[in-house]
């Protein structure tokens, strides 16, 4: 799950100035550039992101948040030796941030280096400056399930939803993971009480549709359909619909 920095109005950058401009410091400056590139890479225009976020690196390489900033933004571009270095410097640099090292075990375990990136997810659900562990919980559960892991994957999933009883992304998760085990009434039982306390989401939809498949409801599966093509019609899950893909 991804912690987003207060966002600026789009077409910022045509009259902000994001040199460094009399009266204002590096650090503000770097500041405005680093929001600015959070933005396009929003909007996906990756070059330009790379763009601001290079030029807040000069004005400010120290700070914690640019650098793990960074790092978000060379990972999106593939360039993971440079999201590393970032990453890492973050880490360093704004030593027991748990926000920061939270960012950084996602990365490790997106790279292959689950038993490191959970190991410091430990690190951040302990530690009592860190307000949401459940975010920490859920993001080493999917460590743990991207890595073959899906007893503790379950673990970590279960224990989320035990500070917030409600969390959408555990019940995906714990939904998804019933569907892989082959088991669509569990499965089921995990959209009903998604749906039952969080507006859906494409992810939910397409989960529960092809739970109905399996179960060989297809009624059920259309409406879960519908749902999909109706209010989310630009996701991911209604292009695999329309190309057939329900599996």
């Amino acid at each position: 799950m991804k912690v987003w920095i207060a966002t600026f109005a789009l077409g910022l950058s045509a009259c902000v100035p994001t040199h460094l401009a009399p009266g204002r410091t590096a650090a503000e400056a770097a500041s405005v550039n680093t929001q600015l590139a959070i933005e396009y890479m929003k909007l996906e225009k990756l070059s330009a992101s790379r763009e601001f976020i290079d030029r807040a690196l000069d004005q400010d390489p120290k700070s914690p948040n640019v650098q793990s900033t960074a790092g978000m933004i060379y990972e999106r571009l593939g360039d993971n030796a440079k999201a590393e270095h970032a990453y890492a410097t973050a880490a360093r640099l704004g030593k027991n941030d748990p926000n920061i090292e939270n960012n950084y075990a996602g990365f490790l375990c997106r790279t292959g280096k689950a038993a490191e990136g959970e190991k410091l997810f430990a690190k951040v659900i302990h530690d009592p400056l860190y307000q949401t562990p459940e975010v920490a919980l859920v993001n080493a559960g999917v460590c743990m399930h991207g890595a073959g892991d899906d007893v503790d994957a379950e673990r970590y999933f279960r224990q989320a939803l035990t500070i917030r009883p409600n969390m959408a992304e555990a019940l995906l998760q714990l939904g998804t993971l019933s569907f892989e085990r082959g088991d669509a009434h569990q499965t089921m039982e995990y959209v009903q009480r998604y749906l039952g306390v969080n507006p859906p989401s494409p992810e939910i939809l397409w989960l529960a549709l092809r739970a109905e498949r399996k179960l060989g409801d297809d009624t059920a599966a259309a409406s879960y359909g519908r749902q999909i093509e109706s209010q989310f019609p630009g996701s991911d899950q209604a292009r695999m619909m329309r190309a057939g893909n329900t599996r």
